[in-house]
């Protein structure tokens, strides 16, 4: 996992911690009606990641949308959480950067983890 941020790092950069989205993708219609091709796709080319210096998302296969924001630039992460997704391990991110930029991200991996590592970084 990784080509993108991988591909993408700047010198003295490195990854600190990565992570996809959740299995639970391939619980959907969307999932049915596409012969579960559309979450692969999903699972292999998103990608997650925290480095020392900024924040790294893809999401895309063909069209692809990016969000590089620097640590010192992000003003908070939240993570929203169903029972099911605090049983599950999975949630949604939302990072929001000064100036009132704000993305959401869905059914992450570990969601807490990665605004815990987001946190122990930006202090």
């Amino acid at each position: 996992m990784g080509n993108y941020v991988k591909n993408n790092l700047v010198r003295e950069e490195y990854i600190k911690y990565e992570t996809n989205h959740h299995w639970v993708i391939f619980i959907s219609l969307r999932s049915v009606f596409t012969l579960f091709i559309s979450p692969l796709i999903d699972l292999y080319y998103n990608e997650f990641a925290i480095t020392n210096k900024r924040v790294i998302i893809k999401t895309g296969f063909i069209s692809r949308k990016t969000l590089e924001m620097n640590l010192t630039k992000i003003e908070s992460v939240n993570v929203n959480q169903t029972i099911v997704g605090r049983i599950l391990g999975l949630g949604d991110i939302t990072i929001i950067g000064t100036g009132g930029t704000r993305e959401t991200f869905k059914k992450i991996n570990r969601p807490i983890t990665f605004r815990k590592i987001f946190q122990e970084m930006s202090t």
